[in-house]
């Protein structure tokens, strides 16, 4: 497990800082430990996202404790097991299983969320932990994740178990915990049917005073001979919507002359890489991740709807790498800083469906000034 923690850490990081950013309906903590009330959680070991042993089978297990108080008149307890499941693990599969489903040792993920119900025993209002747990087996969580209806995520959720307080919720077909070795591993669809999770205040799965936590992820991987086939292929049945695309955009979006629309390999995926220029409207320097925040505000934000409007169908490669040299007004001599913005499809798309925001999208993605990967934030970067 300590292997397959050290290979897959900068994966375990991605989920994360994805969970990071979805808000979610009442306080989530991520913990080791359940049923701790909001002072406890904060002198407990809060990395709750790694890989167990359940039953010999190796899961991905992610615990939490969230802060909703669910009415024990109101609701039953498949009812409030549903709601978890909804409002809390929904947002987490999402996040985790795209990121880590391709993981062949993987057999499952278990998340294990404890909320709280209030009741009343004799008169007196109570109010106590109740624990749920879901296994989900890695087929499942990849039929999830790549359904194209809400009928055939429910089927997929449905092929395995949900437990309260350690029993099978009724109706759950799946009606036991263990991971049977039919569960064989099966690859990953590389163009997932999913949105991101958005919004929320969590806290990170790694140590804060992990050195690893600033690690660049680096320029684009060097593409092996069979990778450079695949690329010369695609680029070659692209080429006259790639020409389209300049033609219709470029007075927008400035694109460079000698460095055409192209495809690269970048974390084992296909790419498109548009090389633009950005002149902001700037006449005094800031500093350079004002200057990146600006430029995605100002230039890149508007190229994204029209861009992919241009390409007329859903994009079947995995991301756009914007590459931009930004330069202030009235400073042709002066420095420029070189950005890119490298976004994954399904955010792009959520994006252009304005079901998230921009800073959502630069959460989800990989954003880097002068080759060192950043971390942006556009509101802390805006005049005063």
């Amino acid at each position: 497990m300590r292997a397959l923690q050290e290979a897959h850490f900068a994966e375990l990081k991605t989920v994360g800082t994805a969970l990071s950013a979805h808000r979610f309906p009442y306080r989530l903590y991520f913990s080791r430990a359940l049923d701790l009330n909001e002072q406890q959680k904060q002198s407990k070991d809060q990395r709750a996202i790694q890989f167990y042993k359940f039953h010999d089978q190796t899961v991905l297990e992610i615990t939490a404790n969230y802060y909703a108080s669910y009415s024990a008149e109101l609701m039953d307890k498949e009812e409030r097991a549903l709601r978890t499941v909804q409002d809390v693990m929904v947002p987490i599969l999402q996040a985790a299983v795209p990121v880590l489903g391709r993981e062949a040792k993987l057999q499952a993920f278990s998340l294990e969320i404890s909320h709280h119900v209030r009741k009343k025993v004799l008169g007196v209002s109570t109010e106590n932990a109740e624990n749920d747990a879901f296994i989900l087996s890695r087929p499942s969580a990849i039929l999830y994740i790549s359904a194209g209806t809400a009928g055939e995520r429910q089927a997929a959720l449905m092929q395995d178990t949900l437990f309260v307080d350690g029993k099978p919720v009724a109706g759950w077909p799946g009606g036991h915990a263990e991971i049977t070795a039919e569960n064989t591993p099966q690859p990953l669809p590389l163009h997932l049917n999913t949105k991101p999770a958005v919004d929320a205040s969590i806290t990170e799965i790694s140590d804060p005073q992990d050195p690893r936590r600033f690690a660049s992820s680096g320029p684009p991987e060097s593409p092996k001979a069979g990778s450079r086939e695949i690329l010369r292929k695609r680029q070659s049945s692209s080429q006259e919507a790639l020409n389209r695309l300049v033609s219709e955009l470029d007075k927008e979006a400035h694109f460079v002359a000698y460095a055409p629309p192209a495809f690269i390999e970048f974390h084992k995926g296909t790419y498109l890489q548009l090389s633009i220029t950005t002149t902001l409207k700037e006449t005094e320097p800031g500093s350079q991740y004002r200057i990146a925040a600006l430029a995605f505000d100002e230039h890149v934000a508007h190229l994204i709807r029209p861009i992919l409007a241009t390409l007329k169908t859903r994009p079947d490669f995995d991301g756009i790498d914007f590459s931009t040299t930004v330069r202030l007004a009235g400073s042709a001599g002066a420095s420029a800083e070189a950005v890119e913005y490298i976004f994954p499809t399904a955010f792009l798309l959520c994006y252009e469906q304005y079901d998230c925001s921009g800073q959502q999208l630069i959460n989800q993605s990989f954003v880097s000034i002068n080759g060192e990967r950043v971390s942006l934030d556009l509101q802390s970067t805006e005049r005063p």
